[in-house]
């Protein structure tokens, strides 16, 4: 069992920074691909960034490729979404996702999720 909690979500303008972190627990989080998605209200979830389990490989969304990183401390169990040049069109809020087969955009593979966290930026 894994459980996952987000933080550093919060209001910041255009063109500003966000880092987002996910903090989990349970004994085998190093065995696990994880991944951040996103939903705006009355939106779908989609997918937004995924690193694999040893850090090794990333995958991004087109929408964020560049100004997003994903990466991950296992001895921490923390994994880390730094988010620059944010945009007015990343408003929504932030889920960490995990699974020991979860492959980047592929939801029906997420195992776990966390409760998320509202990033809200103004233009």
């Amino acid at each position: 069992q894994v459980q996952l909690v987000e933080s550093g979500g919060g209001l910041v303008q255009a063109g500003g920074s966000l880092r987002l972190s996910c903090a989990a627990s349970g004994r085998t989080f190093s065995n696990y691909g994880m991944g951040w998605f996103r939903q705006a209200p009355g939106k779908e979830r989609l997918f937004v960034a995924y690193i694999s389990w040893s850090g090794g490989s990333t995958y991004y969304a087109d929408s964020v490729k560049g100004r997003f990183t994903i990466s991950r401390d296992n001895a921490k169990k923390t994994m880390y979404l730094q988010m620059n040049s944010l945009l007015p069109e990343d408003t929504a809020v932030y889920y960490c996702a995990a699974g020991l087969n979860y492959i980047a955009y592929r939801r029906s593979t997420v195992d776990y999720w966390g409760q998320g966290t509202q990033v809200t930026v103004s233009s």
